[in-house]
């Protein structure tokens, strides 16, 4: 089941053409979301550098790191398995849609940075979720079990964007709650985990 807090934490649900396209694009589905895992452990280590001061975010981030390095090396043994080779796939537009709104002045562009990185781990999750009925048995039980954690996650970047704010979040979790909704119904040139749909 998904969990509540993640349904009214994202404005929409993600849309039955993206369901459609990950069903015709397996290979693209596993290496973006290989793509994905490493992306986010980068992003937790590149904040731990940026705010060595702050111990809270320092213990948060490196397990968040520790745990997607180790979900990378699960989808890539998925993907040995299959014949399917990793590989660089260029970028969707969702993740730069998130960031140009990011403030560039302190703290506001830790508060935005962490705001975002709780939008895309909910999203994970929410699409892991979408995706499952239509997985074959292997898949299933390997994204049915990173629900969890890509949950805890959502809820670490949303408690530490509330810890370090020197003011309520409401208005900017509100904000970028709508850049995301935009961002999941917008047009993508390509297919990837985190896209809207491909045209």
């Amino acid at each position: 089941m998904l969990i509540p807090e993640i349904e009214r934490f994202l404005l929409c649900s993600t849309p039955q053409a993206w369901i459609e396209q990950a069903l015709q694009h397996p290979e693209e589905l596993l290496i973006d979301h290989a793509n994905c895992e490493k992306k986010a452990a980068g992003t937790a280590v590149t904040l731990m550098f940026r705010y060595a001061e702050k111990e809270e975010l320092q213990q948060k981030m490196s397990r968040l790191a520790r745990e997607e390095l180790r979900h990378f090396e699960q989808v890539t043994a998925i993907m040995k398995k299959r014949g399917i080779k990793y590989r660089q796939l260029c970028a969707s537009e969702y993740a730069k849609r998130l960031h140009q709104h990011i403030r560039p002045q302190e703290p506001g562009r830790l508060i935005d940075t962490l705001i975002i990185g709780a939008f895309i781990e909910a999203r994970s999750c929410e699409r892991f979720y979408r995706i499952l009925p239509f997985l074959d048995a292997e898949l299933e039980k390997f994204y049915r079990s990173l629900l969890k954690t890509e949950a805890r996650h959502f809820q670490d970047y949303l408690k530490l964007a509330e810890q370090y704010s020197k003011e309520p979040i409401v208005e900017r979790v509100a904000f970028f709650a709508e850049q995301e909704r935009q961002a999941i119904h917008a047009d993508d040139k390509v297919f990837r985990f985190h896209s809207g749909v491909a045209h």
